[in-house]
């Protein structure tokens, strides 16, 4: 018979670092994963990057064509940086509602929900004629869309200590292959009557130039909700569902099933040191790459002479995708083995660090561009680019070890993740509008010949490399590293 301190010694501990636990210690060989379970959360990853990246190669043409900047295309980057940034900004206003509404309800009802509103919401954007119909597909896939924060929980439900750093790891790899297919779906099909006019010979499609590759996205999305649908198993036992609901609070629930409820403890309570200087890193990376990408599909859009490429909506969804190609390739490759050599602490800062070349090369670019024309030299920094960015992009891998080390313990992994998801998409609303506003600012009062933009978000990556300084070398649970 077991005795009263012997019961305690099991239940966690909310004072405990969550990769400090006992089983930690004992378990000598990682648990298997649930791979089919696993592989049908990913899949449903997937259809949020495909669906955000879709529009990039062609919504600075759209913003154009449907006369919203009165034909100014120097306005372009103001209209086309607030449409990419409303997905993040009402995304922001309802994440935490629907991490907290899965731990009550259920995880599956939730991703399928976010799931579904992507479908819907790409459907209306390629229907969209009006800047207002533009703005309202946008918001209803953010505040429909909380999917992110509720995949980690439902990883964490999932998996242990032993087995949750392989359960994380293939979340970025996704992300690339989303950032492939995106761009792809987007560029390629834009436009289907000028490209394949004896095929498309409706006149629905010069009306619609760009619904093909929305509808496409959307019609992912509807497979992936059937598959979650018939597939996904629920991680919240009903019982613990009923019991969540019965004795919800404003503040915290009550902790009627430590394993599986990841809001007993105040938000206020999860705002340690660990957590608080791993969600401002997260945030500081979240920021500088939106913001990246926000000018990446307008720099190459807008002509030479403003300070672009002035490449078509194809060519920028090909050099979009072949960076999915290249990320998803090396981060599956080396990514865990640099973070086992180096630590992730190293391979994050080098990461961040990239970002100063990354602006750097805009300019040069450019300055090639307008002296040479599209030569092999302007092409070859273009690679160049996307394999600096590749670097960056392990930045994310590391990141998603320390938020999850800095959880006290599993049941407060949701909501940790839900403070560092609601953490990034903040920002995420904000990067693209800054970034393409200072775009079209600097081209317009021809600060710094232009490139002005480029100067703050140098001086700026600069700064947020510093916010990386307090971090330990492994994670969070090893004392001798913090």
């Amino acid at each position: 018979m077991h005795s009263a301190q012997d019961g305690r010694r099991q239940q966690p501990d909310e004072e405990t670092a969550l990769l400090e636990s006992p089983e930690r210690k004992t378990l000598k060989a990682p648990t298997p994963l649930p791979r089919l379970q696993i592989f049908v959360l990913l899949l449903m990853q997937l259809a949020e990057p495909i669906t955000s990246n879709c529009i990039y190669p062609f919504i600075n043409q759209l913003v154009s064509e449907l006369d919203i900047t009165g034909g100014d295309e120097k306005k372009v980057g103001y209209y086309a940086g607030l449409i990419e940034s409303l997905f993040f900004a009402t995304e922001a206003m309802f994440i935490m509602q629907w991490a907290r509404l899965s731990d009550r309800i259920g995880r599956k009802p939730v991703l399928l929900t976010g799931v579904g509103g992507l479908c819907i919401s790409m459907l209306f954007f390629g229907l969209a004629k009006t800047f207002t119909g533009l703005v309202i597909s946008r918001c209803i896939v953010g505040m429909l869309n909380g999917n992110i924060g509720v995949i980690k929980s439902m990883i964490a439900d999932l998996t242990d200590s032993s087995n949750m750093a392989q359960g994380f790891a293939m979340m970025p790899v996704m992300w690339s292959i989303g950032g492939t297919i995106g761009p792809l779906i987007g560029g390629q099909l834009a436009r289907p009557h000028d490209r394949w006019p004896n095929i498309f010979t409706s006149p629905f499609w010069q009306y619609y130039p760009y619904f093909l590759p929305c509808a496409a996205s959307a019609v992912f999305s509807a497979v992936i909700f059937c598959i979650a649908a018939a597939f996904l198993r629920e991680t919240v036992p009903k019982q613990t569902r009923k019991k969540m609901v019965r004795f919800a609070s404003d503040d915290t629930l009550v902790n009627v099933a430590p394993s599986h409820a990841s809001s007993d403890i105040p938000v206020r309570a999860l705002l340690t040191r660990p957590v608080i200087w791993s969600v401002a890193n997260y945030a500081a990376l979240a920021f500088l790459e939106i913001a990246y990408r926000a000018i990446q599909p307008l720099f190459f859009s807008t002509p030479v002479e403003l300070g672009g490429l002035g490449l078509p909506p194809s060519t920028i969804g090909l050099i979009l995708g072949s960076f999915g190609i290249m990320d998803g390739i090396f981060q599956a490759l080396f990514f865990a083995r640099f973070v086992e050599r180096w630590g992730p602490k190293r391979v994050f800062q080098v990461g961040m660090s990239m970002f100063v070349v990354l602006f750097a090369l805009y300019p040069v670019m450019n300055v090639l561009a307008r002296t040479g024309g599209m030569s092999s030299h302007v092409w070859g920094l273009v690679v160049l680019q996307l394999a600096v960015l590749v670097i960056v992009d392990m930045s994310y891998g590391c990141i998603f070890i320390f938020v999850t080390s800095a959880a006290p313990n599993k049941t407060s992994i949701g909501a940790t993740n839900g403070i560092a998801q609601l953490a990034a998409s903040v920002v995420r609303a904000i990067g693209p509008a800054a970034a393409t506003s200072l775009f079209a600012l600097s081209v317009e009062s021809n600060w710094v010949n232009g490139y002005g933009v480029y100067a703050i978000f140098i001086v700026l990556s600069f700064l947020f490399m510093f916010v990386g300084i307090p971090l330990p070398r492994r994670s969070w649970s090893n004392d001798e590293d913090s």
